[in-house]
């Protein structure tokens, strides 16, 4: 059979941007349930992340390192400063902003929820071996790499 005889469906799964972006949505997928048991959202994660590495933020700061919208940073903080897992407070040099702070039940969550979140990552990759999974990671990021310099 000629290429131009071949299904469409076939032609896409040969396609590795239709390939990518068909993994990208069963891992959201398997992310978002995993974490809907535990009654989070992957913004959570993130957002508790990013703090856990850099320290207190400002609002806009996090938005910034997290590529999450200002609307929606501030509606998942709100959330997770409703739980105890997270602290704002006016900036001391700045009062019209806020710092933002993780707290020691933060902390705590965030262990679980990267438990959690590299649970799904095994599960998504478990049919690669370690090997692979390393390639996989390495020529993603390269791709990814290319992109974000253009």
């Amino acid at each position: 059979m000629s290429p131009a005889e071949k299904p469409a469906f076939a032609q896409l799964a040969e396609m590795p941007g239709w390939l990518v972006g068909q993994a990208s949505l069963f891992s959201h997928r398997l992310l978002i349930d995993r974490l809907a048991e535990e009654g989070a959202r992957p913004y959570h994660y993130r957002l508790l992340a990013a703090l856990d590495e850099a320290g207190p933020l400002s609002q806009a700061d996090l938005g910034r390192r997290t590529g999450i919208d200002r609307s929606d940073v501030v509606a998942a903080l709100d959330e997770l400063v409703a739980a105890g897992f997270m602290e704002r407070a006016p900036d001391e040099a700045d009062r019209r902003r806020n710092v933002v702070t993780v707290t020691g039940a933060g902390k705590r969550r965030l262990r679980k929820l990267h438990r959690l979140v590299n649970e799904v990552q095994d599960e998504f990759v478990a049919p690669l071996t370690a090997a692979e999974r390393k390639t996989l990671v390495r020529l993603l990021g390269r791709i990814l790499d290319h992109h974000r310099e253009a």
